[in-house]
């Protein structure tokens, strides 16, 4: 299995690489971004770089990969999209994201994750897309109801941030559901 580089009409979905480790840092070392991405945010520039490298083996493992959102009009580095607890056995995996606060309600997120969605169930023929997320996070729970996630239920004290637990939602989507979504998408696009 090869990285696989996507694109959409305003982004590059890229492998990150070292290079990269100043943007990721500049992200993930916001506290708005991290409140609830289930980390503490980043405090120096070699934690990206660690990070970098998870990233790196868990795709060399093959148990998740990690896209850099790259704007195509600047070349700007802007966030990650990516698949954890990938099980291409069992046709599972869990999709997370988190973009530069600058770059929030304009969409980037939903393209990425739009995109990274058709990926796994087109190409890779996964059967189950799962998310955690805080139930504080309304953002990121309407993102996932917006793309079909059905709520399962929550998971008790399961995330531990900031020196509190906190309860994380389970989401999923189905493969079926998504192609009835595709293909729903597809009739009304003939409407008008």
């Amino acid at each position: 299995m090869w990285f696989k580089e996507l694109e959409t009409e305003r982004l590059h979905l890229i492998e990150i690489g070292h290079h990269h480790a100043e943007s990721l840092f500049e992200i993930l070392s916001k506290d708005e971004v991290t409140k609830y991405d289930g980390m503490e945010s980043l405090t120096i520039v070699e934690d990206a770089r660690r990070l970098i490298d998870s990233f790196k083996s868990a795709y060399i493992n093959k148990r998740g990969m990690r896209w850099g959102v790259i704007l195509k009009d600047s070349g700007k580095f802007i966030g990650t999209v990516g698949l954890h607890q990938l099980s291409l056995a069992n046709k599972r995996a869990e999709i997370g994201y988190e973009i530069h606060p600058e770059y929030w309600r304009k969409h980037f997120t939903s393209e990425a994750v739009n995109e990274v969605l058709r990926y796994c169930f087109e190409e890779l023929r996964l059967n189950r897309i799962a998310a955690l997320t805080f139930k504080d996070n309304i953002a990121s729970r309407n993102l996932l109801k917006k793309f079909g996630f059905k709520e399962e239920g929550s998971l008790r004290s399961y995330l531990f941030l900031r020196d509190q637990s906190h309860d994380a939602l389970v989401f999923s989507l189905l493969n079926t559901e998504y192609c009835q979504l595709r293909q729903q998408s597809v009739q009304e696009s003939y409407r008008y």
